[in-house]
C-alpha cells in the first residue's frame, strides 16, 4: 500500500482560553486561491456545549482504529474544515478507514463574520481536547477558524509542525464514501428520548439490522425489508456523548449494499457517521466510483465542472449541467471524478453534493484506483473482444467471460463479491470498449 506525506504547519497551536476557541489552520484553498493559513470565520457559537462535544467526536474518530482497537496509530491526521459561507463543516476519517465523521455547524448555530470560503486542516491537540471536554451548557464560546494577526504575533516562536502519512486507502475512502452516500435514502427516524433509548440499547458487538417499525426502530439479527445493516455497533460510539443534546436520529442506507449512515440532529447543527459494510472493511475497496471514472468524458467534464465550483454549500446538478453545457448524468460522473480528488462531499440531510478541497494531488485518480488502471491496460493491449451483450477478456490467467447486461464475470473477484464491491477489472475493461464502440458507430 502506497502513502504520501502531509505536512501541517500552524502559526500557533489551537487553544481555548476564556471562552475563545482559536482553531489554527494549515495550508489550504480559499476563494482567493491557495493560502498558507487561511482565516474563514470569527464569531459566537450560539450552542456551545453541543458544538464542543461534537467537534471532540470528530477528533475522536480521527484517533480511532475500530478494526483493531488495541493498535493505536502513532500519528493523527488533523480534521478538515470547510467554510461554505453559511456553515462550517468539520470532517475526519478513522485510522482504519471504515468510519467517516462530519459535523455541520449551520447558520442557526453561528453568529459572526465570514472572511473567506474554502478548506483547510485545523489543529486539534491534546490540551485543546481536554478543554473542549469541559465546556458546559452555560459557557460562552467564541470561535475563530484561522488565527488573527494579533494572536499570531503574541505567540512568537510557537510554530507547530506535524508530518503524517496519508495512506492510499484513506485517500480513496474520501472518494468512495461520497459516492456511496449519494445512493442512500432515509430508512428510519426517531425523535427525543426514543433516539436516546435506541442508541443506548444497541449491542456492543456483532452485526444487526435496523428497520423502521411504526414510530420505533426495530433491531433484528437478520435482514428485514427496508432494513439497514449495522456491523460493529461500537463504531457509532461517538454519538453517545451527544445524546443529551439530540433532537432526532436519522438512519440512512442504500437499497443494495450494507453501508449505513447515522445522523444526529443537534441544536443548529448535525453530526453524521458513515460506516463501511463491515468493521474490518475500509471504504477504499468498495469500488463505487469505478464505473463513473471509466467513462471517456469524465476527466474532461471534471475540468469544466471543477472550474464552476465556488465552495457552495449545495451543488445543484441541474444548474451545473446548464452552465457546463453537458447532460446531468455526465455532471454526476464528473462529480465522482472530483470526489476522488477530494473536491466534493455529499450531505445526506440536504441530498446534495457540496464543494470542498482536500490537500492532496487531484492528478492521482488512476493511481488511487488500481482496478481501473489494470482495466485500461487490458484495453490498450487489445485483450477485450465484444460479442453482443457479452465480451471475452483475455488475460495471463486465461479468458474471462463478461456479461455487459448484469456486470457479471467468470473471474474469482466476481465470484467472491458478486458485484458488492464494484466491478472487476474485466467488466470495467469490457464497458470501456463497449462505450467506445457506441461512439464510433454514431
Amino acid at each position: 500500500m502506497t502513502s504520501a506525506t502531509q505536512a501541517y504547519t500552524y502559526a500557533a497551536p489551537s487553544s481555548l482560553v476564556d471562552g475563545r476557541l482559536g482553531l489554527a489552520t494549515s495550508g489550504g484553498r480559499a476563494l482567493s486561491g491557495p493560502a498558507v493559513a487561511p482565516r474563514f470565520f470569527s464569531g459566537v457559537v450560539t450552542q456551545a456545549a453541543p458544538a464542543a462535544a461534537a467537534l471532540l467526536g470528530v477528533a475522536d474518530v480521527a484517533l480511532a482504529r475500530y478494526h483493531q482497537p488495541q493498535q493505536r496509530p502513532g500519528w493523527v491526521r488533523d480534521p478538515v474544515v470547510t467554510c461554505n459561507g453559511d456553515r462550517l463543516r468539520f470532517e475526519s476519517f478513522s485510522a482504519c478507514g471504515g468510519v467517516y465523521a462530519r459535523l455541520d455547524l449551520l447558520s442557526g448555530a453561528l453568529d459572526g463574520e465570514v472572511f473567506d470560503r474554502g478548506t483547510t486542516n485545523v489543529d486539534v491537540n491534546a490540551p485543546l481536547r481536554e478543554a473542549l471536554a469541559r465546556i458546559g451548557a452555560r459557557d460562552p464560546l467564541h470561535l475563530g477558524v484561522g488565527l488573527d494577526e494579533l494572536v499570531v504575533t503574541t505567540m512568537d516562536g510557537a510554530v507547530v509542525e506535524k508530518k503524517v502519512p496519508l495512506p492510499e486507502r484513506w485517500l480513496r475512502g474520501f472518494a468512495e464514501v461520497q459516492v456511496m452516500a449519494s445512493g442512500m435514502d432515509q430508512r428510519g427516524e426517531l425523535t427525543g428520548m426514543a433516539a436516546v433509548r435506541f442508541l443506548r440499547g444497541l449491542p456492543k458487538k456483532g452485526t444487526v439490522w435496523v428497520a423502521q417499525s411504526g414510530r420505533d426502530l426495530k433491531i433484528s439479527d437478520s435482514r428485514l425489508p427496508g432494513s439497514v445493516q449495522l456491523a460493529g455497533p461500537h463504531r457509532i460510539g461517538t454519538l453517545l456523548p451527544l445524546l443529551r443534546f439530540a433532537k432526532s436520529l436519522r438512519v440512512y442506507g442504500p437499497a443494495d449494499a450494507a453501508s449505513s449512515a447515522w445522523e444526529l440532529e443537534l441544536p443548529g447543527m448535525r453530526y453524521t457517521l458513515t460506516l463501511s459494510p463491515e468493521r474490518w472493511r475500509g471504504f477504499s475497496g468498495e469500488g463505487a466510483v469505478l464505473d463513473d471514472l471509466a467513462t471517456d468524458e469524465a476527466e474532461n467534464d471534471a475540468d469544466v465542472v471543477g472550474m464552476l465550483l465556488n465552495f457552495e454549500p449545495e451543488v445543484e446538478i441541474g444548474l451545473l449541467a446548464d452552465r457546463a453545457g453537458i447532460p446531468a448524468d455526465r455532471v454526476r460522473a464528473a462529480l465522482t471524478q472530483l470526489g476522488v480528488a477530494g473536491r466534493v462531499g455529499y450531505d445526506l440531510a440536504e441530498a446534495a453534493h457540496f464543494h470542498r478541497e482536500l490537500p492532496y494531488d487531484k492528478d492521482n485518480v488512476i493511481l488511487l484506483n488500481p482496478r481501473l488502471a489494470k482495466a485500461r491496460k487490458l484495453v490498450d493491449a487489445g485483450a477485450v473482444h465484444l460479442e453482443g451483450e457479452s465480451a471475452t477478456v483475455h488475460t495471463s490467467g486465461g479468458a474471462r467471460r463478461v456479461s455487459l447486461a448484469d456486470g457479471s464475470c467468470t473471474c474469482e473477484w466476481w465470484w467472491d463479491h458478486r458485484g458488492s464491491r464494484g466491478p472487476c477489472k474485466h467488466v470495467l475493461a469490457a464497458r470501456i470498449v463497449a462505450r467506445a464502440a457506441v461512439e464510433v458507430s454514431r
